[in-house]
């Protein structure tokens, strides 16, 4: 009997430790770097050190982020940019908020249906490779709008160490090296000629950048007028042309950075302040959380069964809404607050079941009646004042358009994919946009940045964002969620495996680690599709955690060359 009783015991046992939700806080206790005041955490060890190298000269982190965002350009050409946009969300140390929008825009003569034949199909790679692909980039008109605004040090001083890394040169990384050579055969395809980044770079190999240098050092000298003017325009111009795009020099002259009220919304006691449309990533995350806030998240355990269902049937349902009602808001109208609304979204929920999942097919949009008055580069900048920020920065698929101005230095982004070249179509993320996102002239073209920065009790609490299209929105909403509801630090938030999922198409997609075989048959018994690959890479996050004693802990992503610095 006894031997009996053993048995049934460890059975009981093993079941119980088969089916429980591995506790990734407690089992993978990884701190990220720590300083005491300021820090910045990017894409790459370069752009980090230059970011934090102003701040030890006194700069803010306003000026911390005109150096880091252009040393991206150099040293991570691949995402960093001044051929392309970007997002960024601040908080002020006295507790201002605030949003700028430099995101790319459709050129004067864009059209509706520029990228269908005649017959009303979409011409394949027509928006995403190539000249036509090309949107008015918003970049450099950004930075130069933060300097104006809060920049507290010379701009010659913040672009500078950019020009001489550039000029010095970036040693390649094993993941720059192999995404080179994933890439380089679109780089002849598109160009025709042979561009700097088509030799065979291998690891250790140092790529020296001096035509950029030399566009930089006209955007020193000259001001936004060294990009969007002049030389810098006219061979811009010319190259795109020439390769059958059409952005004009008026195109370039007109661009204008926009300042925007970020979307601001409660989760329990954090206040979490995000990108306000033309990104779509402050509603969407907006939306889930207040979805799942009547939940005890927390008790259900870390990627747990219950966990991963309810956040897939609020993304779901939140991803429903993006692709109808959301594009830019200077030409359509969003009825943001209602989105937003607990009452609404609670409704948009009242058809979820614990026992099966919601098929796709059959959730749409909800209804309102009536409105009231993507591969990218993140990096998060706290500063020894309490200012922080947020940015996102983008040429949206890897080496944008693949248009390289090669007399300049730089790639091209190609934004106008993030448009709906046919609206019910899915864009190179899968997504698929309304009317509200077709294309316009002038208009900017919705976007998944997310670039976000979350307050508890009043106080700086977390920077935090991420690349990755469609993913970005779930990648920054998981990170929150892994240092609030299931007590991990920086580090490892942003290290947990992650999943996504995005109303259509109707699949829930993991990371190929920290999901057991187990947690994916009991979803698909209950009618959830998923899929798991070994080359998924959901997201890159970096961020900024206060810690109770007040110091900062960076969580830089492993999953590229990320790294946090600091002092």
């Amino acid at each position: 009997m006894k031997k009996i009783l053993t048995l049934i015991t460890i059975f009981f046992l093993f079941t119980q430790c088969k089916v429980a939700p591995v506790d990734y806080a407690q089992n993978n206790k990884i701190t990220g770097f720590i300083a005491d005041s300021s820090m910045v955490v990017s894409a790459r060890e370069e752009a980090s050190k230059i970011g934090v190298a102003i701040m030890k000269k006194g700069g803010n982190a306003f000026d911390a982020m005109v150096a880091t965002e252009l040393a991206l350009a150099v040293a991570y050409p691949f995402a960093g940019n001044i051929g392309g946009g970007g997002f960024m969300v601040y908080r002020t140390h006295d507790g201002k908020t605030g949003a700028l929008d430099y995101r790319e825009k459709a050129p004067q003569a864009a059209s509706k249906n520029m990228y269908l034949d005649e017959n009303g199909n979409i011409i394949q790679g027509k928006s995403t490779l190539g000249a036509m692909a090309v949107g008015v980039p918003g970049t450099v008109d950004g930075l130069f709008k933060v300097h104006q605004k809060f920049g507290s040090l010379p701009f010659s001083e913040l672009i500078q160490p950019s020009i001489d890394l550039a000029n010095k040169g970036v040693v390649v990384t094993k993941k720059q090296a192999e995404r080179l050579a994933d890439y380089r055969h679109f780089f002849s395809e598109v160009n025709g000629t042979k561009i700097i980044l088509d030799n065979d770079w291998k690891e250790g190999d140092t790529i020296k950048y001096v035509m950029l240098a030399k566009t930089l050092e006209r955007i020193r000298d000259l001001g936004r007028d060294g990009f969007y003017k002049g030389e810098t325009a006219e061979m811009m111009v010319n190259y795109v042309q020439k390769l059958g795009g059409i952005i004009t020099k008026a195109d370039l002259e007109n661009y204008k950075a926009k300042w925007r009220t970020p979307i601001e919304f409660n989760y329990k006691d954090l206040k979490i302040i995000s990108m306000s449309p033309p990104s779509s990533g402050g509603i969407c995350n907006a939306q889930i959380f207040k979805a799942i806030e009547p939940f005890n998240i927390a008790s259900y355990g870390h990627n747990s069964l219950k966990s991963v269902q309810l956040l897939t049937e609020a993304e779901r349902r939140a991803y429903a809404d993006r692709s109808y009602y959301l594009g830019d808001p200077d030409f359509v109208k969003i009825p943001i607050d209602t989105l937003i609304s607990s009452k609404y979204v609670q409704k948009r929920m009242a058809s979820f079941s614990w026992d099966k999942a919601t098929p796709s097919s059959t959730l749409k949009h909800g209804k309102i009646t009536g409105y009231e008055s993507d591969e990218t580069t993140h990096y998060s900048i706290v500063d020894q004042y309490g200012n922080s920020i947020s940015a996102t920065t983008t040429l949206n698929g890897g080496y944008g358009s693949k248009v390289f101005v090669s007399e300049g230095g730089f790639f091209l982004n190609n934004e106008m994919d993030d448009f709906s070249s046919k609206p019910g179509t899915p864009n190179m993320f899968g997504l698929i946009g309304a009317e509200a996102n077709a294309i316009e002239p002038g208009k900017r073209m919705l976007s998944s940045m997310t670039p976000t920065i979350v307050e508890k009790n009043n106080r700086f609490y977390m920077s935090v964002g991420s690349p990755g299209g469609s993913t970005i929105i779930t990648s920054v909403l998981q990170t929150i969620l892994n240092v609030y509801e299931f007590s991990m630090g920086m580090q490892d938030a942003v290290n947990a495996p992650r999943f996504h999922h995005q109303w259509l198409p109707d699949v829930v997609t993991f990371e190929p680690k920290g999901f057991d075989s187990l947690l994916l048959n009991q979803l698909q018994e209950k009618g959830y599709q998923t899929k798991q690959e070994n080359s998924v890479i959901l997201g890159k996050v970096d961020a900024i955690l206060r810690l109770p004693n007040g110091k900062l802990e960076g969580g830089a992503d492993y999953r590229g060359d990320d790294k946090a610095a600091g002092f």
